[in-house]
């Protein structure tokens, strides 16, 4: 879309500008990516199994192309038992035979690279499945062992070590800890997982954990990649002793999330482990990244993480969570770029991912919606779907106009809700069973996407039935019937993203547009970009400029843009002089 032939605005721009961030003029593609979230068993099923494979994905980057994106991400496709989606890695150097083959991956690379995109993989080097050859080798061996040492094994306490060596508690519900049987059948020491049972800690103060894992690395680099998401990056050193932590599971506390004391969490040796890892990438040219999922808390904190010699980016969670509350949203931007700025590394910016309920269903409610992780069922408060498609494609616009880069969930693009009517028989989240349904786990923002709404599985798969039920309701939101629409939800993101890159935003400055931030509004300034989102109940009347993008173009709201008034949960962008910053 050209940014010339725009529709001008009546209300004059006037008040002061609070400048946060000046326009970033450094090296590296990464620094004001979109990257795009592929998870594969949900994207396109080409083999009829019911399961995405390596194939589909690779049938379907033109369409990742044409949305204008810069990078891939993929979910874990590597070899695993499949009990945690596949975050349960058994062989960190193949890939699974539901996904395809390695053969299947160097065509896909192959395929995105002739496209302009680049890959990156995600890397889950905190645990791998119970079924690795170096956990069986573990599980063959005594105490003391050096096949032991690979994981964190500990005797356990109370008579005969029938209790857990300390209290700390799984993320998916229970004691982190599991007692196995010794090469003698009797009772034996126990092994820590911070998530599922059958998902060990690696014990990263062993050196042969670091090996093993900088081979990893290579392998895939290797093969092409351009970087890794790493997963729970906070978590591979615990505390010496291990000492028992009286917060919250997921190491939150009354304080904030997480606890900054908890022991699982934000050890300092991690430092050491991705300075490691920045030199292996940056023998393979300056473009390979790494990507941090780091509940690190608070953002100054976080910022230490992404020094000049350690990762490039790392996921801006206290974003996700700010929901669209505009004096949270504030501070967090504010936050964000200011402390990463003092170490030269620019934001991320995110709304959805495979872990959280989808944005256009949380902001569905009106009130407190659903905890990160328990989902929507059929029983629970029911989010008003128009009003949260609505609302997330003005969050949406809002968030591409901030300076920095942006991570995309697929789907989001579509406006997709979570799926909330899937039989109890058939949620696969280990957070489901292991609390005993009390909760849903994320089955909901993992449903298969919809391609084509006349098509068996609505063009998922032609074969089995998918992994997880699609929605009836998914058909009018599938690609082919959203790309016929100039006012749908796909529409307006295909339009965002040109705008975006052509005006250069995600490499832009921030200033506050004070006269336009209230309890129910919120604007900044990119450049000559304004950005100004409104949730009052009320329409506000713009301030004087060309209309870029509006959020009520899409099917998601309604609105034109003729008219100079900024309807409630409505984002637009307006093209505007300067002014003088405070």
């Amino acid at each position: 879309m050209s940014v010339d032939s725009m529709i001008t605005t009546a209300a004059p721009l006037a008040g002061p500008l609070t400048l946060i961030h000046d326009a970033d003029n450094a090296p590296g593609w990464w620094r004001s990516a979109v990257i795009y979230q592929v998870y594969p068993r949900s994207f396109r099923d080409l083999n009829g199994d019911g399961i995405g494979d390596l194939a589909g994905i690779t049938a379907e980057l033109p369409q990742l192309a044409e949305l204008d994106v810069d990078a891939v991400w993929l979910s874990p496709f590597y070899k695993s038992p499949q009990r945690d989606a596949g975050y349960d890695v058994s062989d960190y150097c193949d890939v699974d035979p539901i996904f395809g083959t390695l053969r299947d991956f160097d065509v896909m690379i192959a395929e995105a690279n002739g496209l302009g995109l680049r890959v990156i993989v995600d890397l889950v080097p905190n645990h791998c499945s119970d079924q690795h050859v170096a956990f069986q080798a573990a599980l063959a061996s005594p105490a003391g062992s050096p096949e032991r040492d690979m994981f964190i094994f500990r005797d356990g306490t109370g008579p005969e070590g029938h209790e857990p060596p300390n209290n700390w508690q799984s993320h998916f519900g229970g004691p982190a800890w599991t007692r196995v049987t010794g090469p003698d059948g009797q009772p034996d020491q126990w092994y820590l997982h911070l998530f599922d049972s059958s998902q060990p800690d690696f014990n990263w103060d062993n050196p042969a954990v670091h090996a093993e894992f900088e081979r990893v690395l290579r392998f895939w680099l290797d093969r092409g990649v351009s970087g890794f998401r790493v997963d729970v990056a906070h978590a591979l050193v615990k505390a010496p002793g291990l000492p028992a932590w009286g917060g919250r599971a997921d190491g939150g506390s009354s304080d904030g999330f997480p606890g900054h004391e908890a022991p699982m969490f934000g050890q300092p040796a991690l430092h050491d482990i991705f300075r490691a890892w920045r030199l292996i990438l940056d023998g393979y040219g300056p473009d390979r990244i790494l990507c941090a999922e780091a509940n690190v808390d608070p953002l100054p904190r976080l910022a230490d993480w992404v020094r000049s010699d350690e990762m490039h980016q790392a996921f801006n969670f206290p974003y996700l969570h700010a929901g669209l509350d505009v004096y949270r949203m504030r501070s967090v931007i504010t936050d964000s770029l200011t402390a990463l700025d003092a170490v030269g590394a620019t934001s991320t910016w995110v709304l959805s991912n495979h872990d959280v309920v989808r944005h256009s269903s949380r902001f569905g409610y009106n009130g407190s919606g659903p905890r990160d992780g328990d989902g929507i069922g059929a029983a629970d408060p029911q989010p008003d779907t128009a009003l949260g498609r609505r609302r997330a494609a003005a969050a949406s616009l809002f968030m591409l106009g901030l300076p920095g880069a942006a991570y995309l969930y697929q789907g989001e693009e579509l406006g997709l809700p979570d799926g909330i009517d899937i039989p109890e028989h058939l949620r696969q989240d280990p957070t489901f069973a292991r609390t005993g349904g009390a909760r849903l786990g994320r089955d909901g923002c993992r449903v298969p996407l919809p391609w084509r709404s006349t098509e068996r599985h609505l063009g998922f798969g032609s074969g089995q039935d998918p992994w997880l039920p699609l929605p009836a309701s998914f058909a009018d939101l599938a690609r082919d019937a959203q790309a016929a629409s100039p006012s749908s939800h796909l529409s307006l993101y295909r339009k965002m993203l040109a705008v975006r890159r052509e005006l250069g935003l995600g490499r832009g400055s921030l200033a506050w547009a004070e006269d336009w931030c209230s309890g129910s509004s919120l604007a900044y300034l990119n450049g000559d970009t304004l950005v100004l989102m409104n949730l009052n109940h009320e329409p506000l009347e713009m301030p004087a400029g060309s209309v870029l993008v509006r959020s009520a173009g899409s099917d998601s709201g309604s609105g034109s843009d003729a008219t100079h008034f900024l309807a409630s949960g409505e984002t637009v962008w307006l093209r505007v002089g300067g002014g003088d910053a405070a």
